[in-house]
Parts: structure tokens; sequence; C-alpha cells
């Protein structure tokens, strides 16, 4: 599945321009440096190890490019990408040794078996429930054999509606909650195989986290 063939977020202008909103609030805030927990940080070494040498990496909803370059200095291939334009200018001022580009999850061409990994980190919540299946397909196919996927997002039942955040800046995105058998469910039937898991009791935004990994199957 291409990104022409998946279907654009009727709120994608909104949640970009929510993202550009907040961007400066966001670094200032440095809320996207793993090293300040661990557990995340031993899942995203975890992650690193199991893609080492299998090929380039995309770090999709990179922000302002922090966990970019922490997988850039454990010696991955890695590319950051980001709808806001806003969280990419931080991003190469930040760390301009690094790539990156501005675009959507929905809006990739993605390359069949071109990526060793792929990280969507606490960046596809956003995606309405009848879309994150199409980008999850794009995301495996876009794996090569015995390549990994890494999904962090939010846990739990419903949505929530978002009018504020990082600091009471003004937005206007939704904040899909998943549980893990369901957001597992969605990676299955793309064609992965479950890696690992990690239940957090504090995922941000006054809910839990969730982290899972899954792999292309090295026949696939």
């Amino acid at each position: 599945m291409t990104a022409s063939q998946i279907e654009q977020p009727a709120d994608l202008d909104d949640v970009r321009a929510s993202y550009d909103r907040v961007a400066d609030n966001y670094v200032e805030m440095n809320l996207g440096d793993i090293r300040t927990h661990p557990w995340l940080q031993a899942a995203m070494d975890g992650f690193v190890a199991s893609v080492r040498g299998l090929g380039p990496v995309l770090d999709v909803g990179c922000g302002p490019g922090s966990v970019t370059r922490y997988l850039a200095g454990h010696g991955l291939d890695v590319t950051g990408v980001d709808l806001s334009a806003r969280m990419i200018e931080h991003a190469r001022r930040l760390h301009p040794e690094q790539r990156f580009a501005v675009a959507s999850a929905t809006e990739l061409e993605l390359e069949h078996s071109s990526f060793g990994g792929i990280l969507g980190w606490w960046s596809l919540f956003n995606l309405p429930r009848h879309v994150l299946p199409g980008v999850l397909e794009s995301f495996a196919r876009a794996l090569v054999p015995g390549g990994h996927l890494i999904v962090a997002t939010h846990m739990g039942d419903g949505d929530i509606e978002r009018t504020e955040a990082y600091g009471a800046v003004p937005v206007s995105w939704t904040t899909h909650l998943w549980q893990p058998e369901q957001l597992s469910a969605l990676l299955a039937s793309a064609g992965l195989e479950p890696v690992a898991e990690l239940r957090l009791p504090d995922g941000g935004a006054g809910v839990r986290g969730l982290v899972l990994v899954a792999r292309r199957p090295a026949g696939a």
C-alpha cells in the first residue's frame, strides 16, 4: 500500500498546525529525551540491537529529533520525518548532522523491503482508527525480512479530545487510546509477528503507556 492509497485523515491540517504551535514549548520542556526514562531507553536499546546490520531505519514522527539522534549515536543509519515543519526546523537546528524531512505517516512513499527498522514512537496515536491499519501495513511491507517495528502509544479505551498541550498551548487533535490486544491484532493483520510488549503506568497525557515491538517474519 502506497501513501496515495492510504486515506488522509480529515483533521490532518489541524493536527499539523497544532504540532507547529507546540513545537517550541516541546523542545523547551525536553520531553523527547528517552535517557530520562530508563524503561523507554531499555526498549529502544533492544530495538537498536535487533535492527543493527539490517539496513536503514526510519523514525516516523520524529519531532525535534532526539530519538533519531540517539539511534544514530548507536550506529544506525537513520532518517527522521515529521508532519510538523516547525518540529523539523528544530530537529535540523539541534542535530545538523542528521537527515530529516517533513511528511506525515500517511504521506510516505515507502519502497518494499527498504528498511531494517521503523519507529512510530508516540507518533501514531492521532491517526483515526480506520486509517492506522493501512499505515501499519505500509510499514510492514517496507521492512526487510527480519526487520522490526517499534510502536509507543497511549493505552486505554476511547479517545481524548485535546484542546491544549505542552504548557497550555491551544491545539486541536484527538488522542486515540489503544488496548494492547487491539494494537497487537492490527500488527498481526499487517503481517508482523510479536517480539516484545511493555506497559507503563504513565505514558503522558495522564494515561498509561504502551510499547509494542513486532517484526516481519524472516521468510516473508
